[in-house]
């Protein structure tokens, strides 16, 4: 009887539980939450389109536009001057730049002037008796004749019974052969051609120089090219003579140069073909890394824009009544950060800013800038 008492007051406990759990839920109110419409804002621009010129940006190492590299035709040990033969140092034009020892080369070419000397004073009494006429040309020659200096051009035959005459005397012979020797002799010597500066030495003062051995370069400071690679499709744009505006990396210096020269011949991996400037400036290095910009065309009626603003390469928001629509724009040249384009109506309301989530059909709060 116990047993069954505790269970009907469980029972009982337990519909009471269920009964009043069914009030609460039944009587409890829930508080509707609205959601805040927020609207982004889209700043915009009037579309304005014009006729605008298309600027084509290349790079390039500047390089002097003379330069030679020093190279040793003859042996010997390089002697000490007053100028060393060192990188920064200015040379004028004919400044020895560098001599090499010739003093045993140029004895040896002493003893040829002096053989030639001898040749023609054994055939003077001869040349009295049968060429009066000429005997004076040479022995005013023979008077003037210096061992220590370059032989002069020996005097002209009057007829051919003197040129062979002399010929027979190996007067001649001799006279080509010591020309060839003075010839070699102007190369232990080598003089600037042109005012410049030395970039590059490879020998130094009191060492053995060998024929064939690279010396050194000399460039000329007062004229530079600069090589750019410009789009083939740019080519016939690119007119010697037009003006360029040149500019270094940090855009803190800038020169006027000229396009002296256009490569003829197209790259084939790159499409692009080579062009020439020619820059002029005291500030001016060779190696320097610059940036040139070239007129290439005008593009009439259109706008240019930030890059960021492009949808996928074809197409930019405007806004119309409030929403964004998505237009479709023909692009005609990308810069590094801008995009020139076409196919936008004048006085359309265009997106000047970028819009995070963006959407066509989206409504915006718009804000035009001027």
């Amino acid at each position: 009887m116990r047993k069954i008492i505790i269970i009907l007051i469980g029972i009982l406990l337990l519909l009471g539980a269920i009964l009043c759990a069914n009030f609460l839920r039944n009587n409890k109110k829930v508080a509707k939450q609205e959601v805040a419409k927020v609207e982004k804002t889209a700043f915009v621009q009037r579309v304005e389109n014009k006729t605008i010129p298309i600027v084509i940006t290349a790079n390039g190492n500047l390089k002097a536009k003379n330069k030679i590299e020093l190279y040793a035709e003859v042996q010997g040990v390089l002697k000490f001057s007053n100028k060393e033969f060192k990188e920064g140092n200015v040379f004028n034009k004919g400044e020895t730049l560098l001599q090499l020892n010739a003093e045993e080369y140029y004895a040896s070419i002493q003893a040829q002037r002096s053989s030639l000397q001898n040749l023609i004073v054994s055939m003077m009494p001869d040349m009295r008796l049968d060429y009066p006429e000429s005997y004076k040309n040479w022995n005013s020659y023979l008077s003037e004749f210096d061992v220590n200096n370059h032989i002069k051009e020996l005097p002209k035959p009057l007829s051919d019974q003197e040129k062979y005459f002399v010929t027979a005397k190996n007067i001649y012979n001799t006279y080509y052969s010591i020309k060839n020797l003075e010839s070699r002799l102007d190369k232990y010597r080598i003089r600037a051609p042109f005012k410049g500066v030395i970039t590059e030495t490879m020998v130094t003062q009191g060492t053995l120089v060998r024929s064939g051995q690279k010396l050194g370069e000399f460039i000329d400071t007062s004229a530079y090219e600069l090589e750019i690679a410009v789009n083939a499709a740019y080519a016939n744009r690119i007119v010697t003579g037009s003006k360029v505006t040149v500019e270094n990396l940090t855009k803190t210096q800038s020169w006027i140069g000229e396009v002296t020269r256009v490569n003829g011949k197209i790259e084939t991996t790159s499409q692009t073909i080579q062009a020439f400037i020619k820059l002029k400036g005291t500030q001016l290095k060779e190696g320097m890394f610059l940036q040139a910009a070239l007129l290439a065309k005008e593009e009439p009626n259109a706008i240019e824009i930030d890059r960021k603003l492009l949808i996928e390469n074809e197409a930019v928001y405007i806004v119309k009544n409030r929403q964004l629509d998505l237009v479709k724009v023909t692009p005609v040249y990308f810069t590094e950060k801008t995009v020139i384009i076409k196919g936008l109506a004048n006085g359309a309301n265009m997106v000047s800013k970028p819009i995070i989530g963006a959407y066509e059909g989206m409504s915006v709060n718009v804000i035009e800038e001027k």
